[in-house]
């Protein structure tokens, strides 16, 4: 059983960190690996799923980025304030088992509404983890260690996403060649795999549970003491994003901000309406208006009830400018690996088993070294230079786009890879460098807003439109080549974002106490 206290554990010292912060650090890689196992596993089942439920691309995309993205992001940040303020694991132990229950029971899905009602449920229970991973391992190492201890955590995306293509393509083939009719339950191969994905993370779940409690802030010697009331400090969070009780938050904050939060959402089901009317698809953009609506709703709110944390996070350049490069980053990685598999399969006629393999062990191998030697570096160039973390992130948004052009223009299965790989290789440096730079920012108690802060650059930006745009390009086009290449018009605004956050960092970063003192905090 997870302690009910905080451990009494010293914190690690500047030279190391504890052999218990490391093998807390193994426990987490295996919960991020699991978490996208779940997250990408329709990736490799895309074309079965399209075909059995009689989808589109623009539909696929939809129901891997946005039906999760968003509310990935949306419930991230009421939970990232939990993980500020409670037990970040009993925390992330229910979320783990709530995102694999609904993974499984994706596997019972008989149309798309039903999928996208699961993915809905996977991005709620997935929203838990990075909060709490983040804020517990920044408090069990040492600040100079944090990028790299942060990269291998994150490293658990690309292994993760690999071991789900490999694990879906196979057990799929293999369950649709033992069952072509009459299979158990009467489940297609798509549906098999999800199930069989699913019901291990619930007993990964009580593993977590086990884990101890480090005191919050002990690495920079800031201990801090345990929140009177964390659950009402969530419940008021809901309140200022999950529409419509978003309308509740904003009249408790007084007429002003109510009439500007009603003005807001009427200008997002204003844009809304225009986007329908113009032929988009209306799920696609009704969850994109829910969460920008949603985010704006929290900001506004955080500035009257929190305002250093605002200070800090919504109201420092440096820190948006970061989020916004990395999550432009992402919306191109995001897409190239949910589309790699389907491009695989569709345009090179590789067989799923095969394709999983191939896809699944190049973007594992890839991801895993690329993250971590971004750490790696990201560390070192940090010690030179207060910005030196943000090159490597600069370095990623220029490597990434060539690489993709070469692997979706590709009419053989050796360059693909080679491209692909490579793409990976490239843009996954930048993430522990963008992640520890926002850690950086905040003050202890911050951490794990800032990490859910970070995650929306990573899901609105990148996960929500990334993966959708393509598809939705690939169907109007007839071609999922041209669906990934117009995402590359995104390129300039990433680098822009990027330089500015080289620039603005090492100022930001030197007041960060001055400012969180003026904007009322207590240090």
């Amino acid at each position: 059983m997870a302690s009910t206290a905080p451990a009494d554990i010293p914190p690690s010292s500047d030279a190391q960190a504890s052999g218990y912060a490391w093998y807390v650090l193994s426990i987490l890689f295996l919960v991020y690996i699991l978490n996208f196992v779940d997250r990408q596993i329709i990736s490799i089942l895309a074309e079965d799923i399209k075909r059995d439920l009689d989808l589109t691309d623009a539909d696929l995309g939809f129901l891997y980025g946005t039906a999760f993205g968003v509310f990935y992001s949306l419930f991230g940040i009421p939970l990232g304030r939990l993980a500020d303020n409670w037990h970040r694991v009993k925390l992330m132990t229910g979320g783990l088992a709530l995102w694999s229950a609904m993974t499984a029971l994706s596997g019972f899905s008989s149309n798309g509404t039903q999928l996208a009602a699961a993915r809905v449920g996977v991005g709620i229970g997935e929203a838990t983890a990075s909060p709490a991973a983040y804020s517990l391992i920044s408090d069990w190492f040492p600040k100079r260690l944090r990028a790299t201890a942060l990269s291998i955590y994150s490293a658990g995306l690309y292994v993760g996403g690999g071991v789900s293509l490999y694990l879906g393509g196979t057990i799929a083939q293999s369950w649709n060649a033992a069952y072509p009719t009459d299979a158990p339950l009467g489940l297609a191969g798509w549906q098999a795999a999800c199930l069989a994905v699913g019901i291990p993370g619930l007993l990964l779940a009580l593993w977590i549970a086990t884990l101890r409690e480090p005191i919050r802030g002990q690495s920079e010697g800031l201990a801090q003491p345990p929140h009177p009331a964390p659950f009402r400090t969530f419940v008021d969070e809901l309140l200022t994003i999950v529409p419509p009780l978003t309308l509740i938050g904003a009249a408790r904050q007084g007429r002003r901000a109510f009439l500007i939060n009603l003005l807001a959402a009427g200008l997002t089901v204003l844009v809304v309406r225009l986007m329908i009317g113009a032929g988009e698809p209306a799920p696609q953009w009704i969850a994109i208006g829910i969460g920008v609506y949603a985010v704006f709703s929290w900001a506004a709110a955080l500035r009257l009830r929190d305002p250093p944390t605002f200070a800090l996070i919504v109201a420092t350049p440096a820190f948006l400018c970061t989020v916004v490069a990395y999550g432009l980053n992402a919306f191109l990685s995001y897409a190239a690996s949910f589309w790699a598999a389907p491009y695989a399969l569709r345009t090179l006629a590789m067989s799923p088993a095969d394709a999983g393999f191939f896809i699944g062990a190049s973007g594992a191998l890839s991801g895993f070294l690329g993250v971590t030697i971004g750490g790696l570096v990201a560390d070192r160039l940090r010690r030179k230079h207060a910005s030196g973390r943000l090159w490597v992130v600069l370095f990623g948004a220029l490597a990434q786009p060539p690489l993709l052009a070469l692997a979706f223009t590709a009419e053989s299965p050796a360059i693909f890879f080679v491209g692909i790989f490579l793409a990976q290789l490239l843009a996954s440096t930048s993430l522990g460098a963008a992640a520890a730079t926002t850690q950086d920012l905040v003050m202890p108690r911050m951490r794990g807003t800032a990490t859910a802060t970070f995650f929306i650059g990573t899901t609105l930006l990148g996960l929500a439109l990334g993966p959708y745009l393509a598809g939705r390009v690939s169907t109007l086009s007839g071609s999922l080549s041209t669906g990934m290449l117009s995402l590359l018009l995104s390129v300039p605004i990433t680098v822009l974002a990027a330089v500015a956050a080289i620039r603005l960092v090492p100022a930001a970063e030197a007041t960060r106490e001055a400012r969180a003192r003026a904007a009322g905090e207590v240090i």
